[in-house]
C-alpha cells in the first residue's frame, strides 16, 4: 500500500472515483489502482478485459451495499477466489458449448450465438432471421416502480459512485432511465408510462422471432403489483404474448408462482413499499 502510483487525472476530474476515497474506502480504491496498473501488461486484450471482470466483481463485492468495508487482507484473498472462480467457470462453459454444438454440426441455426445487442428490432438481426425460432426465452426486465441501481454502486449503504466504468475503461454515457426503462426522479405513473413503451416495443420484437411452440418465462416484481400487474400483463398481450398459469407450480392463490427476493441489500428494508418489494413472480407466457 506504501508503492508509488501514478494516478489517472481524467478518471478522477470525471468523478468516476466519486465517494471511494475516504477513510474507510481510499486503501479499496488504491488497491484498484495497483492491479488497473499491472492489467495493461497483459498480452492479449481478452485475458485484460477478464482480469478486468474479476477485479471489478471483486470490487462490487467490496463496495457495493455493505455496511462495513473489508480490509485489504481480505480484498485481495477475494479477488484470487474469484478469479479462480471464474477461470473454472469459463472452461465449463466453453466446454458444454463445445459439446452442443457437435451435436449440431450439419444445422448451424442450432449452433450457440451471442449477441450483445438490444431485443428491440432483434427480428432484423440477420443471424436471428436465419436461425429457427427459439423454444424459449428467458428474461428478467426491470421491475416497474422498484428502485434497483443497475449501473453504480451503494458505497456504506448511501453515497452512489461510477466507479465500475472505471474499472471496466469504459464511459458511462447514458443515465438511469437507460437501464430501468424510467427514471426515479419522475412521478411514478409517469415513470411507467415510459416503462411500458420500451417494454412494448422489446416484447413487441421478441414476439416476431418466436412461434406457437415458444416459451416466454420472465422473473419480475413490482412496488404496487396490485395496479402494475395488470398494467405490465396489458402490454404484454399488446405485443403478442397471453399469460398461461401452472395451479401446480403456483405458490398463491392467484395461480402464479411467487418467491421472497434473495440476499437482498440490507439498506432496501428502509424503503418504502418493503412487503411489495421483497417478492418476485415468475411469469410464463406464449403467443397469442
Amino acid at each position: 500500500m506504501h508503492n508509488p502510483l501514478f494516478r489517472t487525472g481524467a478518471w478522477i476530474e470525471e468523478g468516476y472515483q466519486r465517494n471511494i476515497s475516504g477513510r474507510k474506502t481510499w486503501p479499496i480504491r488504491k488497491t484498484l489502482e495497483l492491479a488497473l496498473e499491472h492489467v495493461e501488461e497483459l498480452p492479449r486484450e481478452r485475458q485484460r478485459r477478464f482480469v478486468r471482470c474479476a477485479l471489478l466483481k471483486s470490487a462490487q463485492w467490496a463496495l457495493d451495499g455493505r455496511k462495513e468495508i473489508p480490509r485489504v487482507e481480505e480484498f485481495r484473498r477475494q479477488f484470487f477466489v474469484h478469479l479462480a472462480e471464474m477461470i473454472q467457470g469459463i472452461r465449463e462453459f466453453s466446454n458444454v458449448v463445445r459439446s452442443s454444438d457437435c451435436l449440431y454440426k450439419l444445422n448451424s441455426s442450432f449452433r450457440t450465438l451471442c449477441l450483445n445487442r438490444s431485443a428491440i428490432g432483434i427480428e432484423n438481426e440477420s443471424r436471428i432471421v436465419d436461425s429457427s425460432p427459439p423454444k424459449l426465452i428467458l428474461t428478467s426486465p426491470p421491475y416497474p416502480g422498484v428502485y434497483i441501481l443497475y449501473h453504480r454502486w451503494k458505497v456504506l449503504g448511501r453515497k452512489e459512485t461510477p466507479a465500475p466504468f472505471w474499472i471496466a475503461n469504459t464511459l458511462d454515457g447514458n443515465g438511469m432511465a437507460y437501464y430501468t426503462f424510467g427514471d426515479r426522479k419522475t412521478n411514478l405513473r409517469q415513470n411507467l408510462s415510459g416503462y411500458y413503451e420500451q417494454l412494448l416495443s422489446a416484447f413487441t420484437s421478441l414476439a416476431k422471432i418466436a412461434n406457437q411452440d415458444t416459451w416466454l418465462v420472465q422473473m419480475i416484481g413490482f412496488s404496487d403489483p396490485s395496479w402494475q400487474l395488470p398494467g405490465y400483463l396489458d402490454v404484454m398481450k399488446a405485443a403478442g404474448f397471453a399469460e398461461v398459469r401452472f395451479k401446480d407450480l403456483a405458490t398463491s392463490s392467484d395461480g402464479r408462482l411467487w418467491r421472497c427476493v434473495p440476499n437482498r441489500r440490507w439498506y432496501a428494508a428502509y424503503q418504502e413499499s418493503t412487503s411489495a418489494t421483497s417478492e418476485e413472480v415468475v411469469l410464463f407466457h406464449q403467443l397469442t
